[in-house]
């Protein structure tokens, strides 16, 4: 199953509309580029709801928010629901200022979304209206571990059963769940922490798996968040005594260019509960 995602990315290229963090915007259209998909970045209010109308999916990324493109966000969004379109949230840095939290649980109230991804204490913010993040890291007390995995998978299955997206949190072990049914991802390596915009990256790599896949948003966002951690890895081996953060986030993205389906399949390290 998981080749299939990828190839069905390969094939068809679907074009996703991103309003992202300004941080990462140039590493998330090389990212979709890499994985098969192409990019469109577009903002401002008096044109989202036209360009994500060409488009096949939309992510919504609040990492730099600001009064400007709210209402940007919430028309595209809008727009994606009315067209049938899959629309990814990443809900960056929620908890760690009103303005990001309260504009996170509007986009909730208001979008159907697909997919929401993001640390474990982002999400937890979006289940409860408040919490704490370290900046946009997760905060060290609500790290998943081994010890607390049940716990977490019963979390994510309840909050899916909430929102009816599927609900991705990554971290040393990543979760991807529905209401039914959570993979338990152990792809990756933790120098990724290291690189800004991994996240991001994975989040507009989801919207295009999940637009390629239509009726596998499970499937497909649990094989995006395997393609992240398992070319993480792979880059991870690339590196020299040479080489730093700068040259590790290239090599990720050329390790998604590369990527075959049958490495993916081979590579992707799940378990599901």
């Amino acid at each position: 199953m998981m080749k299939e995602m990828l190839e069905n990315v390969r094939n068809q290229s679907p074009l996703i509309h991103n309003i992202t963090n300004y941080v990462t915007v140039n590493d998330c259209a090389n990212i979709l580029l890499a994985c098969g998909a192409s990019p469109i970045m577009a903002d401002d209010i008096d044109e989202v709801e036209e360009i994500t109308s060409i488009c096949g999916g939309l992510t919504i990324n609040i990492g730099t928010l600001n009064q400007r493109t709210i209402p940007a966000m919430l028309a595209a969004g809008r727009k994606s629901n009315e067209l049938g379109h899959p629309v990814v949230l990443d809900p960056v840095g929620a908890g760690a200022s009103v303005l990001r939290t309260s504009t996170a649980m509007k986009l909730l109230q208001e979008i159907q979304f697909a997919v929401i991804r993001g640390n474990v204490s982002e999400i937890k913010v979006l289940t409860q209206g408040n919490g704490t993040t370290k900046g946009v890291d997760a905060d060290v007390s609500d790290r998943v571990t081994e010890e607390n995995l049940e716990q977490a998978v019963t979390f994510v299955k309840a909050f899916a059963q909430k929102t009816g997206a599927v609900i991705a949190i990554t971290g040393a072990i990543d979760i991807v769940a529905d209401r039914n049914t959570a993979y338990c991802i152990r792809n990756g390596h933790a120098d990724m922490s290291k690189i800004t915009g991994t996240g991001c990256q994975l989040s507009a790599m989801a919207a295009a798996y999940v637009t390629a896949n239509p009726g596998h948003t499970l499937e497909a966002t649990a094989a995006a968040v395997c393609t992240m951690g398992l070319c993480g890895e792979k880059a991870k081996r690339r590196m020299t005594e040479l080489d730093g953060n700068s040259s590790y986030r290239n090599y990720i993205i050329d390790a998604i260019y590369n990527l075959s389906p049958d490495e993916l399949e081979r590579g992707a390290n799940y378990e599901m509960r």
